[in-house]
């Protein structure tokens, strides 16, 4: 997954699009275009024919293109009979690709994201989910050793458990995608594995539908993950993960498990640390056994001592030092791959373990916490760069290589180095300091 500042495809750490998420019944789509550039590689075929190919800005060319399209198709093994009733009457769709192209970004702090998103219906809904189906999350755990917990998180952030999936032509969606040029390879990826996926019977052109990017599914697959990772686990002989619940839940734990996910360790646990901790050491590139964080003061959010073990850990502080503390363990490695955003995977760990069972955070100093301004945020952008600092696009999202940024000049002017941009550090950087 791509950790930059730069909005990319959808969405990069730290911020959400209202363009790549569109509302629906008042809620905020969280689907997998996340990790769309990671798909970027273009699938095989001769390069020669791949110079060939074309793009447009707009319809003119498109059937034309599409008719070579469905050439492709035929050579990379898709029946000729798929291809044609799946490419059938399909048009250009303007409205999807200004969607695409009309994309307009904002900032979230962790409190703001997580105070909506992880909302108590989600933890009461999650804890139902489980205790409703007993014997299948155990079945699905014991396959893939992904807990029940981190499922309903994922599954209630992406779709509310299923309810908000989407409604657009899939096939018409990503064939529009993949005529325009921003993004065409990456798209055309997506065409080609979603007719992979009618020809292999697991859904139908009609039955394909979801937001306007082609997410798919109560967990929002991309094609190509659905046809990679998805799982017939209700034993009907197809991979449905629209309308088959054991089948999205267990495709899910699939995909989770080739992330990495280690059965039987944690995620995310809270955390009190002491007022003189080293702050640079707050970062999720240092990774040192919990003991050590023991030895430096770090005790359980209820007080108790931590294990003095040699399991790594990062300390995560999304508010910064004045807010809430996490140690977050390998497994939220996988948050992050899932989507790439901190916010959004940080809320994700957190859901889980609250439908685990442990208590709300401590929020600090709350509201008293300094928020910067999309403008501020951009100020702070161009001030970085002006001292040497690589962060990428002027967009005002505070990525991972923004808080790297941050925190060296932290160190520089002898702040605490927690990697939170303030208004303090913004003020010196003004100054020239």
């Amino acid at each position: 997954m791509l950790q930059t500042d730069s909005p990319g495809s959808a969405m990069r750490s730290g911020t959400f699009l209202l363009g790549g998420k569109p509302w629906l019944g008042g809620k905020i789509w969280l689907g997998r275009i996340a990790v769309l550039a990671a798909l970027a590689a273009p699938f095989a075929m001769p390069a020669g024919a791949r110079a060939q190919q074309n793009c447009g800005t707009t319809g003119a060319g498109f059937d034309a293109w599409l008719a070579g399209f469905r050439q492709q198709a035929v050579a990379e093994g898709v029946s000729p009979r798929t291809v044609a009733s799946a490419l059938k009457g399909v048009t250009y769709a303007p409205d999807i690709v200004g969607t695409d192209r009309g994309q307009k970004v904002f900032g979230q702090s962790f409190f703001q994201f997580s105070d909506r998103m992880v909302a108590n219906y989600r933890i009461q809904q999650g804890r139902q989910k489980i205790q409703k189906n007993p014997e299948l999350f155990s079945r699905i755990e014991q396959r893939f050793g992904v807990p029940g917990a981190v499922l309903v998180a994922f599954w209630g952030l992406e779709t509310d458990f299923g309810a908000f999936m989407g409604d657009k032509q899939t096939i018409r969606s990503v064939a529009s995608l993949a005529w325009d040029c921003r993004r065409s390879e990456m798209f055309r990826t997506q065409l080609m594995a979603a007719l992979k996926i009618i020809d292999r019977g697991d859904l139908t052109a009609q039955t394909m539908r979801g937001p306007w990017a082609g997410e798919l599914g109560q967990f929002q697959f991309l094609p190509d993950h659905y046809l990679n990772y998805g799982i017939d686990f209700d034993g009907d002989g197809r991979v449905d993960l629209i309308r088959s619940t054991p089948d999205a839940l267990a495709s899910a734990a699939n995909y989770i498990q080739a992330l990495g996910w280690k059965a039987g360790q944690p995620w995310l646990e809270e955390v009190r640390v002491p007022a003189d901790l080293p702050w640079d050491k707050a970062d999720l590139s240092t990774k040192i056994p919990r003991a050590q964080w023991a030895r430096m003061g770090v005790v359980r959010a209820g007080g108790g001592q931590l294990p003095a073990d040699q399991l790594p850990a990062s300390l995560l502080l999304p508010m910064g030092r004045n807010g809430p503390a996490f140690l977050v363990y390998p497994n939220f490695d996988v948050f992050t791959e899932w989507n790439n955003s901190l916010v959004y995977a940080t809320s994700a760990a957190y859901l889980a373990s609250r439908v685990a069972g442990a208590g709300p955070f401590n929020r600090g100093q709350g509201d008293k916490i300094p928020v910067l301004s999309m403008a501020q945020a951009k100020e702070l952008q161009t001030l970085l760069n002006a001292r040497g600092h690589h962060v990428g696009r002027i967009d005002g999202i505070v990525g991972a290589a923004t808080r790297q940024a941050i925190k060296v000049e932290q160190m520089r002017l002898g702040l605490p180095a927690d990697s939170y941009p303030t208004p303090e550090l913004l003020a010196a950087l003004r100054a020239g300091k």
